[in-house]
């Protein structure tokens, strides 16, 4: 078991060069929270934000990066490690984006659709990498959550461990965007399956969220990743990591 400190991820998820929240990840269910991405980044680590979390929605659709620009400078301007997810199926890419400056990549869709891939980036960047795996019911979503596969979020998680595979990020997609509350049971017997960290993402919606998450960074819950509550104002982001340390 990969034992890791709580960390909580604000998040910013960019399309067309803004800062959105998607509900459910539906791309017609849209909500500008700000022209500026790099201005929300530095906002965070204002707040004491210790690690950001990008999301490239658009890279997501197109199956590469988009918003590489933007990320780039978000990366160079903070002073807080950067993880990026959204599209990336190439090498090139996950190079790119490293090479820009990137703490970590997320590797989503590729995981299930790609493992030639990421068994390759797996052996050769470990633990800058991370595999996204966001679940409808216990069965790995791709594309964007466009699209759902036969996989089981924990059969792929046990398997992406035994080849290299350091942290994973959980989505509950029926948990996402809906102010609900994290599925924790889920998400503990996710880390306890692979052995491994895993970053819960997902409908963190209020600070007792995040207590009831933390409680189980013994079991390999190894953070939480924060979105539409940051921007609801239902969490201030100082006052939860107080809270968590």
């Amino acid at each position: 078991m990969t034992m890791s400190s709580f960390i909580m991820y604000p998040a910013i998820d960019i399309r067309g060069g803004m800062c959105v929240r998607l509900v459910q990840g539906d791309y017609n269910q849209e909500t500008v929270y700000n022209d500026s991405p790099l201005k929300v980044a530095r906002s965070w680590e204002e707040q004491g934000g210790k690690y950001i979390h990008l999301v490239d929605l658009d890279g997501a659709k197109a199956g590469h990066p988009v918003n590489d620009e933007i990320i780039a400078k978000i990366a160079a301007t903070v002073g807080v490690p950067v993880q990026v997810g959204g599209g990336l199926r190439k090498l090139e890419d996950v190079e790119r984006l490293l090479s820009l400056g990137v703490s970590r990549v997320i590797i989503g869709t590729a995981a299930i659709e790609d493992r030639v891939f990421t068994e390759t980036v797996l052996g050769k960047y470990g633990d800058k990498v991370a595999i996204g795996i966001d679940a409808r019911n216990g069965y790995v979503a791709t594309r964007g959550w466009l699209e759902t596969s036969e996989v089981q979020a924990e059969v792929l998680a046990k398997e992406l461990a035994a080849k290299g595979a350091e942290t994973f990020i959980f989505t509950d997609i029926s948990r996402d965007g809906m102010m609900q509350g994290p599925n924790v049971e889920a998400i503990v017997s996710l880390a306890k399956a692979s052995g491994r960290t895993v970053i819960a993402s997902g409908g963190v919606t209020r600070l007792e969220d995040l207590t009831a998450l933390s409680k189980h960074s013994a079991d390999g819950v190894g953070g939480a990743i924060v979105g539409k509550a940051l921007y609801t104002g239902s969490i201030d982001l100082a006052e939860a990591i107080e809270l968590i340390g």
